[in-house]
């Protein structure tokens, strides 16, 4: 066979090939795209956004609905607005400001995290009082914090969180207003704390008038609070 027989066979060759794969191909493509072969031939297809929430009810709405993001908060860390350093009533009855230790910066759990609150111990039955007037948001019983109460203040920017209570007040509802210096309850160890050492555990959270209870806040340090500093 001479030269260019074999390179006429090699151009035939190629050009009946690309036709059978150019034949072949498209019936795959159509194929692929009906009901019985679509599962087969190509992944399935992604879930629908979920509808952005409306209103307390939680119905679905469309997509125009949700609310716009709004600015970070940017305020600095500070001691409660209604309350200047000092003005806070320590929350365990006969407990002095020098009995107290700064445990705020404390590690827990491992040292996977920080304290965040004060411990403040007294035997156990000793009477618990509000710091600060407020609002009783929450009385809720948790695996770590035992009998827990969260008070938010009166301008509905700090929580003020009372954690292993041995016992509520006699009558102490959620939706309560409370004065400064109310009984709440008493000193236990409910919850994670040990027997052998009841104590208060006491957090000062600094939050949004608008935030819920169990929503992330920062916290800030009761002890300088306390002791008037």
């Amino acid at each position: 066979m001479s030269f260019a027989d074999r390179i006429l066979t090699i151009v035939v060759t190629a050009t009946l090939t690309s036709a059978v794969w150019i034949v072949a191909g498209g019936t795959l493509i159509e194929n692929a795209g009906s009901a019985s072969q679509r599962d087969a031939t190509r992944p399935a297809e992604a879930a629908p956004s979920p509808s952005s929430r409306s209103g307390a009810s939680g119905a679905a709405g469309s997509a125009t609905d949700a609310p716009e993001a709004g600015m970070l908060d940017t305020r600095p860390v500070s001691a409660p607005s209604t309350l200047a350093a000092g003005d806070l009533l320590i929350p365990v009855l006969n407990i002095r400001a020098g009995d107290l230790t700064d445990t705020f910066s404390d590690s827990r759990a491992g040292g996977q995290r920080l304290h965040e609150a004060i411990d403040i111990m007294a035997p156990k039955g000793t009477t618990v009082v509000a710091a600060a007037p407020g609002e009783v948001e929450k009385l809720f019983r948790s695996d770590a914090g035992g009998n827990t109460i969260y008070v938010r203040s009166t301008d509905g920017e700090t929580i003020y969180y009372y954690a292993h209570l041995d016992k509520y007040s006699e009558g102490l509802k959620e939706g309560q207003k409370i004065r400064r210096g109310q009984r709440l309850g008493t000193v236990g160890s409910t919850g994670n704390a040990s027997d052998e050492a009841p104590h208060l555990h006491f957090a000062i959270l600094q939050t949004m008038p608008d935030a819920e209870w169990w929503e992330p806040a920062v916290a800030l340090n009761p002890y300088p609070l306390l002791r008037g500093k």
